[in-house]
């Protein structure tokens, strides 16, 4: 099974810990009568948490298109693959969602339910040079924030204060999108250059972009405002980002750059990838006709509940 990242239990309870007494802070507050929006805001967290999951997942049932074995077959089979590579019961629901010039994808839930949703741009990627290879190790790293608990509704009530710790709650981001790498890279590590190279160079450029030489200057770029940039992202930098998948000896950078070295070079053989046995699902048939289009890429932080 895929890594989790070693700071992202520490941090989840450091925050877990924040979020708590902000709440008895809150709920002293309302007490003696000192009412404020943050107090409420705080007050009714469980409520609004509640309501904005609900108010997302309809938003995608209402307006976006289902993977099934007739619309994006492709992707589809890759959600089923990537739920029963990492041992889950349920497959999520997947959506594809009109992206707009957009590189993004998220994973949420609501209640019982898990879904991911993939932006349309990430199917347009490279024309008729389709990566099939990226599309699966992103879909794997959408599934995997569901298979690693990010989007829980009791985890997300205790991370609620998260947007407003700027460097603690941007570091548990940062290593839960590290651990949800570490299970793109499982379910399909050749991918992960291609994903890189269009989040660094945009769905168009991304075959100029030099994967290797990009994840080189991660231990040259230095100075103080290198690191407040990495401290405030609440996804890893990308040149650190493409250093941790390019070098698998050790677990993704979070506060220090990677020390400089011999630069391990990118994989570019897929390993042998055994069967996986995941609940029974409707495929489509060997040799049956795909989307047309290219594969995909994820990348910024909109508020709490989901998780790209």
């Amino acid at each position: 099974m895929p890594a989790r990242h070693i700071w992202e239990i520490p941090l989840l309870v450091v925050v877990i810990l924040l979020t708590t007494v902000g709440y008895l802070i809150a709920l002293l507050f309302l007490l003696v009568g000192a009412v404020n929006y943050y107090v409420l805001l705080l007050i009714l967290a469980p409520v609004l948490l509640w309501f904005g999951r609900g108010q997302n997942y309809s938003a995608q049932r209402l307006n976006a298109v289902k993977m099934s074995p007739s619309q994006f077959p492709e992707g589809y089979r890759m959600v089923v693959e990537a739920a029963g590579r990492f041992g889950m019961a349920t497959v999520p629901d997947a959506y594809v969602l009109l992206g707009n010039g957009q590189i993004n994808a998220f994973a949420s839930g609501h209640g019982f339910r898990r879904y991911v949703v993939v932006y349309s741009d990430l199917f347009e990627v490279g024309g008729q040079a389709r990566d099939p290879d990226a599309l699966a190790f992103i879909i794997g790293h959408e599934v995997g924030h569901i298979a690693a608990g990010h989007v829980s509704y009791w985890r997300q009530l205790g991370m609620f204060l998260v947007p407003f710790l700027p460097v603690i709650g941007s570091a548990l981001i940062r290593a839960q999108e590290y651990t949800a790498d570490n299970h793109g890279f499982c379910n399909r590590h050749i991918g992960a250059p291609g994903a890189m190279k269009t989040l660094a160079g945009g769905k168009y450029l991304n075959s100029l972009v030099d994967f290797d030489e990009m994840a080189d200057r991660a231990p040259r770029e230095k100075g103080f405002f290198i690191w407040v940039v990495n401290a405030m992202s609440s996804h890893p930098v990308l040149t650190w980002r493409m250093w941790a998948l390019r070098d698998r000896s050790r677990h993704g950078r979070m506060f220090l750059r990677p020390s400089a070295g011999p630069p391990p070079r990118a994989t570019t053989a897929p390993p042998p990838y055994p069967p996986v046995a995941g609940p029974p699902q409707q495929l489509p048939p060997a040799g049956a006709p795909t989307e047309s289009g290219g594969y995909t890429g994820y990348g910024e932080y909109p508020g709490l509940p989901p998780q790209q």
